[in-house]
């Protein structure tokens, strides 16, 4: 058997998506003082969905978004491309936090999804939008009972997921290691990550938001009326600000303890041909997940290559965001282990990018939200991989938030309450590291969780993606 390592050989160090010559160009970096109804800063989806919906709600309110790089180039144009209905990292993480309101988390989750894919028509944005739906495929035969305990809860609250034995699930795509599945058709859909930012800030911009890139905000503080936040060449006073920097460090101190920056890696395949494409099916272009806690995801792109990521989760001690740490050549060796023995019948594909980025977490594994400087500033984070879809919802939120509104929204026991901090270094790190650690353990010895695990299920810190 050959080496897969050696598929990656002509891997591009650089995010599949970004590697596109439709991608626009810069707007010029803020380079005075200026002033505006309302600032937002971070240009990833969180902060355009808030700008976008800010302007839609009220057209004449001025609204400035500042990035400190270019729109998208971060986690918002290097994901997966899942866009999902779930607030809450999925159905078994929601009820273990939320189960006396997750019915209303699911329908507003489900909402929210129909407003992305409407914005996405309105708007005339190309971000090759599939309504695909996803499977998730059980791989050892513990999960094939879990999936089927998972239909049985999403029967509970208004989801049907198709359930599929091994046969089912291998005619949809097939793989010898898939031993059944549960197809959510209605909840997931497939979209290019980078085009959709580049679109949501083209409709920014139609709309008459005011957008400066390279244009990092340094510092934050109370002036008047209002709120003065520094750039390089000045500052922007504004009446209101929507914090979106998710996982780079908060302009608010305090908000920094409630997220930590974690590194997720992809591969992307060359284009498929179409004797390859035969001999996995997958005519219906589902993305597909399996069940491990360390668990792959998996798609098509709209010229058949298959996106391959997950499984690492790397944490670097400090919390440290660095570029370097955005090449890790031992996950994509592990990476590609683990596709070719997935589609032993793809021996002859080869990778054409390989990248990763940070993305931020939280003890809840979903969006937080909160205000601060007397309700003059929101922000929202938290979002742990799953914040192409949540991230207009919480969009909306911090809108409502900084509006003083009681909404449907802001009533939610997920929105009225913030996650445990994490605990300083090197608590921290060693805690991340047990944590990792028993997660690969349980997936070794068929699901069973160890004494660490069981105590943070019972302190409400446990993950039930």
């Amino acid at each position: 058997m050959v080496d897969p390592v050696r598929s990656l050989q002509d891997a591009k160090p650089l995010a599949f998506w970004q590697d596109d010559p439709g991608r626009p160009q810069a707007t010029p970096a803020l380079v005075a003082s200026t002033r505006c109804d309302l600032l937002v800063v971070g240009g990833g989806y969180s902060g355009l969905w808030t700008a976008l919906v800010a302007k839609e709600r009220d057209p004449s309110l001025d609204v400035l978004l500042i990035e400190a790089q270019e729109i998208g180039w971060a986690a918002s144009g290097r994901n997966g491309g899942f866009c999902e209905a779930s607030l809450t990292h999925g159905l078994g993480n929601g009820y273990q936090r939320w189960p006396r309101e997750l019915a209303r988390l699911e329908r507003l989750g489900a909402q929210n999804l129909r407003a992305i894919e409407d914005t996405i028509r309105r708007h005339g944005i190309d971000c090759d939008w599939e309504r695909t739906g996803s499977l998730t495929v059980a791989t050892e035969r513990h999960q094939v009972d879990e999936l089927h305990e998972f239909a049985a809860l999403a029967g509970r609250f208004g989801s049907a997921p198709t359930v599929l034995d091994a046969d089912a699930t291998r005619a949809e795509i097939d793989s010898p290691t898939f031993l059944g599945g549960i197809w959510d058709k209605d909840g997931v859909a497939m979209v290019n990550p980078a085009r959709l930012a580049w679109g949501l800030k083209r409709a920014c911009l139609d709309l008459g938001v005011r957008i400066h890139e390279h244009t990092r905000a340094t510092a934050l503080a109370g002036s008047g009326a209002g709120i003065a936040v520094r750039t390089p060449y000045g500052q922007v006073r504004a009446g209101r600000v929507a914090l979106a920097t998710n996982a780079f460090p908060s302009l608010l101190r305090r908000h920094r303890l409630y997220t930590v920056p974690v590194y997720d890696y992809a591969l992307m395949t060359e284009p498929l041909t179409d004797r390859q494409l035969a001999s996995v099916g997958w005519r219906n272009r589902q993305g597909f997940a399996d069940s491990a806690n360390h668990f792959h995801y998996v798609r098509l792109s709209a010229d058949n290559r298959i996106l391959w990521g997950g499984y690492d989760a790397v944490y670097h001690y400090g919390a440290r965001v660095r570029a370097e740490h955005d090449q890790r050549p031992q996950t994509f060796a592990t990476l590609a282990r683990h596709f070719f023995t997935t589609f032993p019948q793809l021996a002859d594909v080869r990778f054409s990018h390989a990248w990763g980025g940070a993305i931020d977490t939280c003890t809840r594994f979903s969006a937080f939200f909160d205000l601060a400087h007397g309700g003059r500033v929101a922000y929202a984070a938290g979002y742990t991989g799953l914040g192409v879809g949540a991230s207009r919802f919480g969009a909306e939120v911090m809108l409502d938030l900084l509006a003083g509104q009681r909404t449907e929204r802001t009533e939610l026991e997920m929105v009225r309450r913030k996650p445990l901090p994490f605990p300083p270094e090197p608590i921290r790190a060693a805690g991340i590291g047990l944590t990792q650690w028993s997660l690969t353990r349980a997936d070794q010895r068929a699901g069973r969780r160890n004494l660490w695990l069981r105590t943070l299920d019972r302190l409400g810190l446990g993950f039930e993606s």
